[in-house]
């Protein structure tokens, strides 16, 4: 049986989240739980790469969060000219020290996403 983490993320409003990844940033939604009208959790795929998103989380205004997501992806720039002017960016394209190539930006809870190519 292969071993996989996936991360979940406590946000104040699950469903308006998960909207957000999937309209904004092109992520499928793979699961979803449903009680009263509400959805509690959710699971979310890019790629090969999965993350869940559960209720309770706060609001924050702080610079960085306690999470960050950091995805590889290929097509960086065309990627982040898609997304120039739809979302907060923090960091444009930029090349790393440590061989990758990234651009940052925020999501609607103003986590940190960061998105990174290899050299």
């Amino acid at each position: 049986m292969a071993q996989t983490i996936v991360p979940m993320i406590h946000v104040p409003d699950v469903q308006a989240t998960a909207e957000w990844y999937i309209s904004t940033l092109g992520f499928t939604l793979t699961g979803e739980h449903i009680d009263c009208g509400q959805m509690l959790w959710a699971r979310l795929r890019y790629g090969n790469g999965e993350f869940m998103l559960n209720i309770n989380g706060r609001s924050s205004d702080a610079h960085r969060r306690e999470v960050d997501l950091y995805i590889f992806t290929p097509g960086l720039e065309a990627l982040y000219q898609r997304l120039l002017g739809e979302v907060e960016i923090i960091e444009a394209p930029h090349d790393t020290e440590y061989g990758m190539r990234e651009f940052i930006l925020r999501d609607c809870n103003r986590f940190w996403i960061t998105f990174g190519q290899p050299l």
